[in-house]
């Protein structure tokens, strides 16, 4: 199997499979979403932007504090499974729109809220889609990042970022929360609160949701079983191949 680009294997990973995270109590639930609506409070004025929306969790919950949220994302299933959703769930107020984050274009300081969720670890240009969202933030702007963070441990962060690519080929890396606020310095946000949490992976359902094809996952299962006792018990690997890794939601404004 070949693609053209990082962005054209994004696509083909995630076209197909729009429902499942439609439908994926892992991503429609979450104390971080809980969290990210208790920041942002009821701003009737307010317009949001969710930067690679996926199944649109994010602008679900949005929707009903503020005016409009605008829901941003490569593949163009996701987006039509969104807009599907948001009509039967009534939110006119989210507008769907294609693109990678790396090529958002948008007005200067268009939108009051800016906000991503379990999407920059696919980002081939990572620093610059930071950049992007910079931009598209007003000043005095609220700016929420929500992903898988790697640990700091070389040994640990090598664990993860192997599963999650033999899980699914799109994956580019699980940033730290270091390399994470060097990021989001550097494309002019200023850092504030980092929250992190654990998230258990229930491994079925987990590869069943990207369709990993079965080569991939005996072999995500055979590493499991090599795991020495330090990464077994740090991310808490359980008989059925189950386990729990680190996510975390970080806040930021303009600089």
């Amino acid at each position: 199997m070949h693609t053209n680009s990082h962005n054209d294997l994004v696509i083909e990973q995630y076209n197909p499979r729009a429902n499942a995270y439609l439908t994926s109590s892992v991503h429609a639930k979450g104390e971080d979403l809980e969290l990210m609506a208790s920041l942002v409070g009821r701003r009737p004025d307010a317009i949001a932007l969710d930067v690679g929306c996926g199944g649109g969790h994010v602008a679900f919950r949005l929707a009903p504090l503020l005016r409009q949220v605008v829901a941003y994302d490569l593949s163009e299933s996701m987006l039509a499974t969104v807009a599907a959703e948001a009509g039967k769930r009534g939110l006119d107020n989210i507008e769907v729109r294609q693109g990678a984050a790396e090529s958002l274009s948008c007005t200067p300081e268009a939108f009051d809220i800016v906000a991503t969720r379990y999407s920059a670890h696919h980002w081939h240009a990572f620093q610059e889609g930071l950049a992007r969202m910079n931009n598209a933030l007003k000043d005095g702007g609220l700016a929420i990042f929500m992903d898988v963070v790697a640990p700091e441990n070389p040994l640990l962060d090598t664990w993860l970022q192997s599963l999650e690519l033999l899980r699914d080929p799109s994956h580019v890396r699980d940033a730290s929360v270091p390399e994470w606020r060097e990021a989001l310095s550097k494309a002019g946000f200023v850092v504030g609160e980092v929250t992190k949490f654990r998230l258990r992976l229930e491994f079925s359902s987990w590869v069943e949701r990207m369709n990993t094809p079965k080569p991939h996952v005996d072999a995500i299962r055979s590493l499991q079983n090599y795991a020495v006792p330090a990464v077994r018990e740090y991310f808490e690997i359980e008989g059925d191949g189950s386990f729990t890794l680190d996510t975390a939601l970080m806040v930021a404004s303009k600089a």
